[in-house]
C-alpha cells in the first residue's frame, strides 16, 4: 500500500505539472495486431538498440588513430610487429579488456543480424503490400535504413585496420576513383592524400560513432512515430477491415511480450558470440597495401556489391586524357542503385498503374498479388546470383571447378534466373489462388468415401472455418481503369486513359492486377486467369461443386442433379444443383433460396459475382 502511495503520489506530481496521464492512457490502450512477421521490425530495432549499447562500450578502448607503432601486447604471434593504434587497441580490446572480445562479438553478430531483419523486414512489407497509402513515407524511410546501415556496416568493420578491412578499404577508394572526371579528387580528399593516407580511420570513426548513428536514430523514431499514428497494419482474417484494427492492447500484453522479447534477441546474440567466432582480426594481421589475403569476404550485405564487381566485363573508355573505368563504376552504383531507386518508386508506380489511392490498412496475401510477388522474387533471384558470385573463388575451391567457369555461370544467370524466377513464381501464386477457390467452393478433404444408392462414389468434404474462409477470400482488387481513348458523355477523354500513355497504362494495369477471381469474397478479382481458365480458376467445361452443409446427403439418398461432393458439419440443409432445388450457382443453397448460414456469418453472400 506504501509504494501505491507513493507511486500515486509521483503520478500526480508529474500529471499536475505535465498532464501526460491522458497521453499514456492512449498510450497504453493502442491496439497492436499479432503476427509472427511482424517480428521482423523489433527485431532490426532491438538489434540497434544492442549496437548502441556495446558500441558505447568499445568506444571507451578503442583509438581511431593511424599513427604506426610496436606490439609487445598478450597476443605473442604479433609481438614487435609494427601496425596501427586502431589495430593495436582492437587486439588490446580483444585480449586484455575484461570481456572486451565478447562486447566485439556482440556488436558484429547485433550488425549483421540487423542488417537481416531489416532485408527481411522490407520483403515482407513489400510482399505483403503494407507500402500502400498512407504507409509510402515510412517506406521511403526505410529504403534510406537500409542504406545507411550497409554504409555504417562498412565503416565499423573498417575500423580496426586489419589486412581483411584493408582490403574492402581499397575497393572503396577503387569505387570513388572510378566516378568519371571528379572521382581522384574524392579520394585524395577523403584519403589525405594518397591511399592509404593517415586520416581515413579517424574520419571514418566519426561518420561510424556520430553521424550515422544519429541518423538511423532520427529515422527509427520518425518511422515509429508515423506507424504509430497511422496505425499498424494487420493480416487478413475475420472482422479485420481498413476500418478497424483487431489485436492486443499495449498494456500489458504487448509491453510484456516485446520486452520478453528483447532479452530474447539479446541472450540469442550473447549466445553465438559466445560460441561461434566472427572476424577474428588478429588472423588477418595489420593492414598493408602490399598484401592481400586469399578468400578475403565482406559482411554477407555488401556481398551483391563484391560480386557484381567480380561479374563485370573489362570495359575502359580512354577520352581526351581521361579514363572511364566503366567495369568498376557500373556494377558499383548501378545494380544497387537500380534496386533501391525502384524499390522507393515502386509505391508510386503501382497507384498510378492502378489508379488505386484507397488507404489500405490490410495486408495482401503474396499469392493474391501474382505479379507483384514475382517481380519481388526475380530481382531477390538477381540479388542472390550476384550475391553467391561474391564468393566465387570459395566456391571454385570447394567445389573443385575452374574460376572463370563459375563467372561465366553468374554473368548468364544474372539475366536468365530473374526471367525464369518470375515465370515459375507467377504460376505457382495462380495455381495457389486456384487452390483457395477451390477450398472455398469445396471445403477440405476429409478422406473418406461414400457410396451413393445409385452406384456412385463420393467424397465427403469438410465446410472451412469462418477464419479460414475470411482469409481466403481477402483479395480487395483496386478500381477498374477508364478504357483507352475513352471521353464521357461530354465528349471529354477521362485523365490518363488517351494517346499512347493510356493504353500503356491498360497494359501494364492487366499484367499487375492479373488474379484468379475467387467466389465468397464479395465478388472481387477481376477475372484474369490465364489461358486455359474462366476466370475461376477451372478449365472451360470443367463441372464445378459448392462445400455443401452436412444434410445434403442424407444416407441411401442421391443428391438431385448428382453433386460429386457433401460436405461434413454443422449448418443448414442444402445442395448444389444445376437443374433443380437450388440457384444453380455454385453457391451452396438450399431449396428455397435462402442463403447458406455459413457464408452470411462470414461476410460472404455465396454468389459468383
Amino acid at each position: 500500500m506504501a509504494i501505491d502511495r507513493a507511486l500515486e503520489g509521483v503520478g500526480g506530481f508529474l500529471d499536475d505539472r505535465f498532464r501526460g496521464a491522458k497521453g499514456f492512457r492512449t498510450l497504453f490502450k493502442k491496439i497492436f495486431p499479432d503476427h509472427w512477421t511482424f517480428l521482423l521490425g523489433e527485431i532490426a530495432l532491438y538489434s540497434f538498440i544492442i549496437l548502441l549499447l556495446t558500441g558505447t562500450f568499445l568506444t571507451f578502448w578503442f583509438q581511431p588513430s593511424m599513427t604506426q607503432v610496436v606490439y609487445h601486447g598478450s597476443y605473442t604471434h604479433l609481438d614487435g610487429v609494427r601496425m596501427s593504434e586502431a589495430y593495436a587497441s582492437t587486439l588490446h580490446i580483444s585480449f586484455d579488456v575484461r570481456g572486451g572480445l565478447l562486447m566485439r562479438q556482440i556488436h558484429h553478430w547485433a550488425a549483421d543480424l540487423f542488417m537481416a531483419a531489416i532485408f527481411a523486414h522490407m520483403l515482407r512489407i513489400f510482399f505483403t503490400g503494407a507500402y500502400r497509402k498512407p504507409r509510402e513515407v515510412n517506406w521511403l524511410i526505410g529504403i534510406v535504413l537500409l542504406t545507411l546501415g550497409m554504409l555504417e556496416g562498412l565503416f565499423g568493420y573498417s575500423l580496426p585496420d586489419d589486412l581483411l578491412s584493408g582490403a574492402g578499404l581499397r575497393i572503396l577508394e577503387g569505387v570513388i576513383q572510378s566516378i568519371p572526371v571528379v572521382g581522384t579528387y574524392l579520394a585524395f580528399f577523403l584519403f589525405g592524400g594518397a591511399f592509404p593516407g593517415n586520416d581515413i580511420i579517424p574520419r571514418l570513426y566519426i561518420l561510424h560513432v556520430l553521424l550515422i548513428p544519429g541518423l538511423i536514430l532520427a529515422l527509427i523514431t520518425a518511422h515509429l512515430f508515423i506507424m504509430f499514428h497511422q496505425k499498424h497494419t494487420q493480416m487478413p482474417g475475420k472482422g479485420r477491415t481498413d476500418q478497424n484494427v483487431v489485436g492486443a492492447p499495449m498494456y500489458p500484453y504487448f509491453m510484456a511480450k516485446t520486452g520478453a522479447f528483447f532479452f530474447f534477441t539479446f541472450a540469442a546474440l550473447a549466445l553465438a558470440s559466445t560460441f561461434a567466432q566472427i572476424n577474428p582480426v588478429w588472423l588477418y594481421g595489420p593492414y598493408t597495401p602490399v598484401a592481400m589475403s586469399a578468400g578475403s569476404q565482406p559482411d554477407f550485405y555488401m556481398g551483391m556489391l563484391e560480386g557484381a564487381l567480380r561479374v563485370m566485363v573489362p570495359w575502359e573508355w580512354n577520352v581526351a586524357g581521361h579514363t572511364f573505368s566503366f567495369n568498376v563504376f557500373v556494377p558499383a552504383l548501378l545494380p544497387l542503385g537500380v534496386i533501391f531507386t525502384g524499390a522507393a518508386l515502386w509505391p508510386f508506380i503501382e497507384q498510378w498503374i492502378t489508379g488505386d489511392k484507397r488507404e489500405h490498412h490490410v495486408n495482401d496475401r503474396p499469392r493474391n498479388a501474382p505479379t507483384r510477388t514475382a517481380i519481388g522474387i526475380a530481382v531477390i533471384t538477381f540479388y542472390g546470383v550476384l550475391w553467391l558470385e561474391g564468393a566465387n573463388d570459395v566456391i571454385a575451391d570447394h567445389l573443385d571447378i575452374a574460376l572463370y567457369t563459375t563467372t561465366r555461370i553468374a554473368q548468364v544467370s544474372m539475366f536468365v534466373a530473374p526471367v525464369v524466377a518470375y515465370i515459375l513464381t507467377k504460376r505457382i501464386c495462380l495455381g495457389l489462388q486456384r487452390k483457395d477457390q477451390h477450398l472455398i467452393e469445396h471445403g477440405v478433404e476429409t478422406g473418406i468415401i461414400r457410396q451413393l444408392p445409385s452406384g456412385e462414389f463420393i467424397e465427403v468434404t469438410h465446410p472451412l472455418s469462418e477464419e479460414e474462409r475470411a482469409k481466403l477470400g481477402s483479395i480487395t482488387p483496386p478500381p477498374s481503369l477508364p478504357a483507352p481513348d475513352s471521353a464521357d458523355h461530354n465528349g471529354i477523354p477521362a485523365p490518363g486513359s488517351h494517346g499512347a500513355i493510356g493504353k500503356v497504362r491498360a497494359r501494364l494495369n492487366s499484367i499487375l492486377t492479373e488474379s484468379i477471381e475467387v467466389t465468397g469474397s464479395n465478388g472481387h478479382g477481376n477475372g484474369h486467369g490465364g489461358p486455359g481458365t474462366d476466370g475461376n480458376g477451372h478449365a472451360p467445361g470443367e463441372h464445378e461443386h459448392a462445400a455443401v452443409p452436412a444434410g445434403a446427403v442424407p444416407a441411401g439418398a442421391v443428391p438431385a442433379g448428382g453433386s460429386q461432393e457433401a460436405s461434413l458439419g454443422a449448418g443448414e440443409a442444402g445442395s448444389s444443383s444445376d437443374d433443380g432445388g437450388g440457384s444453380g450457382d455454385g453457391a451452396g443453397h438450399d431449396g428455397s433460396g435462402d442463403e447458406d448460414s455459413g457464408y452470411r456469418d462470414s461476410g460472404y453472400d455465396g454468389t459468383d459475382n
